[in-house]
């Protein structure tokens, strides 16, 4: 990679970054009404497989209908937007959006034992220590009574882990069990449709529909926004992992949670103790030690070619 193009995927990055980083506070001020989470999640997947049936058309993507395709489809659909989302949308309503932010990049810390589980990954002291360092920062969050806001908080993070749960155990699941073929834009225009499909019954039978057929104030508008923002910036990921490389690629995790924060500050005005800001800097410490380095990936990736038959 020349310096201008590691230049111009560098500001791409810190770019997507950004705006994947400003979907939570648009989520705060989505859920600060009162709207329940499959109501918003029903229509999050419809603005979602709408955007990915845009980007299929225009580069020719088909979508085999297989039984991998479907089982793929619905286990992302599942652990990757219905279960997190409905936690993470009760979680946001009780907690800052910035520490949302902090607790969602804990996902790679939390997919590392998982992997580890499966045979996906090699222990490693310095991954090890990593994971140490995001606990101690979970700890920080909670263990300090003048740590959150207010201590009634503290009843709501377990509910605000559920999402990174769900995401290290798609990840997992996907190098483990592949998503039948797909690519990652066929995937998730998949999920996205059966996710919908699921969602809209449970929205309706629980009376949680959103209809959009009403005025639009300021928390209709934020959500209309983050839902536009993610399908966007996914796009941008997969088209920077097949340009820059998935290691590269990657870095955006420091971004999402130093904007995600930063955009809090910003939008909702929230404001942290010395105890939100030392746990952001050791998930941020966790984050990189947990993350394989370029030749870690390469050596498991040759190990795993030469072991095979």
């Amino acid at each position: 990679m020349t310096r201008r193009e590691l230049s111009f995927y560098t500001g791409i990055l810190v770019a997507l970054g950004m705006g994947w980083g400003m979907t939570q506070p648009l989520t705060k001020i989505a859920v600060s009404t009162g709207y329940q989470p499959l109501g918003l999640i029903f229509w999050q997947l419809v603005i979602g497989a709408v955007a990915m049936a845009g980007v299929s058309l225009a580069t020719g993507r088909g979508f085999p209908m297989t039984r991998p395709v479907f089982v793929a489809c619905l286990v992302i659909a599942l652990i990757g937007t219905i279960v997190p989302n409905s936690a993470g949308y009760k979680a946001i309503a009780h907690l800052p959006a910035g520490v949302m932010s902090i607790l969602i990049s804990l996902v790679p810390m939390m997919a590392f034992p998982m992997a580890l589980l499966l045979g996906l990954e090699r222990f490693s002291a310095r991954r090890l220590v990593g994971l140490l360092a995001g606990l101690a920062g979970v700890l920080i969050l909670v263990l300090p009574e003048a740590s959150l806001p207010e201590r009634a908080m503290l009843a709501w993070i377990p509910l605000a882990l559920v999402g990174p749960a769900c995401y290290a155990f798609e990840g997992n699941y996907v190098a483990r069990w592949g998503t039948g073929g797909l690519d990652a834009i066929q995937v998730l225009f998949g999920a996205s449709v059966l996710g919908a499909v699921i969602a809209l019954p449970v929205a309706l039978g629980s009376g949680q529909y959103v209809s959009p057929w009403r005025a639009w104030g300021a928390p209709e508008r934020a959500f209309f926004a983050s839902s536009v923002i993610h399908a966007a910036v996914y796009c941008g990921y997969v088209w920077l992992v097949a340009k820059a490389g998935p290691v590269f690629a990657a870095q955006v995790s420091y971004v999402v949670t130093i904007s995600g924060v930063f955009w809090s500050l910003v939008l909702l005005g929230e404001r942290y103790s010395p105890y939100i800001w030392a746990a952001l800097g050791l998930v941020l410490a966790g984050v990189f030690l947990v993350q394989p380095r370029p030749q870690e990936t390469l050596a498991e990736a040759d190990a795993m070619q030469d072991s095979a038959p």
